[in-house]
């Protein structure tokens, strides 16, 4: 039984200013190997492979690769399989809805850390290819919450190649002669215990504010489930919060010490804003038509008002406040319909399963 009044631990500027100069040094120890042994061609190599959600035989891959998939497959100590699963239960019962709310709440509300959104910006992942980016990330979301995918390690070894991903931009971003050190380690600590927070507990106040309700015991286990994917993506256990209050406290302290406008968060957001409407709108004018000049005309004035939707939705999920710093449209008409379009199947397009 949930206790009325949970406890927290404090998260002060000192202790997060020292994670904001730590990476991930098993990660990085892999990266390094690859560099020394093939210099950057052999780190493009494997960011290639690393990038192939189907691949996940390592047998043509460097030793040290290798050993870190064996070395970091395995749950904490603190891992709760029960609480796991309950978690994953809870995410199939309201998968729709989690995933508007990633898309339109937790992706943008990360790019509001100023500091963390450069490497992004610079390493160009998700400012080129928006739309496969997107794809990649609803992918991986309904892997770690399947069952299934968890019993064959698919879930592990997605999350393990996602975990090298950041090392590798870690990596290019630090040699790229365009990262500034006053902005933190590029993906620190700090940055990827925000991220984690964004996909459980920003998911969690999307939900509620999209007015869907939950138990607090449905809302812990989803946390605790969530907290153990950010461990093996290589969040330091000391920044994962152990309940609802203490990831208020960390999101807070987060959010208070790097939410700033930026360029980067507001090209990022641009992007994604574009992304969401050309995937949708092409789902939607896919067959061919005899017209073809009125099918683009058509498909561009769809887009645009697809656009427009999707930026009343993060306004409505972000306040305000936050959206001008994103430099999000001011669509006060789009923004007042967001509740009853997050009730339809009109952005249903971003977060289908998976294909087999």
């Amino acid at each position: 039984m949930l206790t009325l009044i949970k406890s927290s631990r404090s998260f002060s500027d000192d202790s997060l200013d020292r994670y904001r100069q730590q990476g991930d040094s098993p990660a990085d120890a892999v990266v390094q190997a690859v560099v020394e042994a093939e210099n950057s061609h052999g780190l493009r190599s494997l960011m290639g492979w690393l990038a192939d959600t189907n691949d996940v035989s390592t047998a043509s891959q460097h030793s040290a690769v290798q050993a870190f998939f064996t070395d970091y497959a395995h749950l904490p100590a603190w891992a709760d399989p029960a609480r796991m699963q309950r978690g994953m239960a809870f995410f199939q019962k309201h998968a729709q809805q989690i995933g508007l709310t990633l898309g339109f709440f937790s992706l943008p509300y990360s790019y509001l850390g100023a500091n963390g959104a450069q490497v992004l910006w610079i390493t160009e992942r998700i400012k080129n290819d928006t739309a496969r980016r997107l794809q990649e990330t609803g992918e991986w979301v309904f892997a770690i919450n399947n069952p299934k995918e968890w019993k064959t390690g698919n879930a592990i070894s997605r999350t393990q190649k996602i975990r090298l991903i950041h090392a590798g931009a870690r990596w290019f971003a630090l040699h790229s002669k365009r990262w500034n050190m006053d902005w933190g380690l590029p993906v620190n600590q700090e940055d990827m215990a925000g991220t984690s927070l964004a996909f459980s507990y920003i998911v969690l106040l999307g939900l509620r504010k999209a007015g869907i309700k939950a138990t607090e015991q449905e809302e812990e286990d989803y946390l605790h489930h969530i907290n153990v994917v950010g461990h093996l993506n290589g969040v330091t256990d000391d920044l994962i919060p152990h309940n609802l209050r203490e990831a208020y406290n960390l999101s807070h302290a987060i959010a208070r010490r790097q939410f700033a406008p930026s360029e980067a968060g507001v090209g990022l957001t641009r992007s994604l804003l574009n992304a969401i409407a050309t995937i949708i709108s092409s789902a939607q004018f896919s067959q061919t038509n005899a017209d073809q000049s009125a099918t683009v005309r058509q498909g561009t004035n769809q887009s645009e008002t697809i656009r427009n939707l999707a930026a009343g939705e993060m306004r409505f999920f972000m306040g305000d406040h936050y959206a001008d710093w994103l430099g999000i449209p001011n669509v006060p008409v789009e923004k007042r319909l967001a509740r009853l379009l997050n009730r339809l199947s009109i952005f249903s397009t971003l977060i289908q399963s998976p294909r087999n």
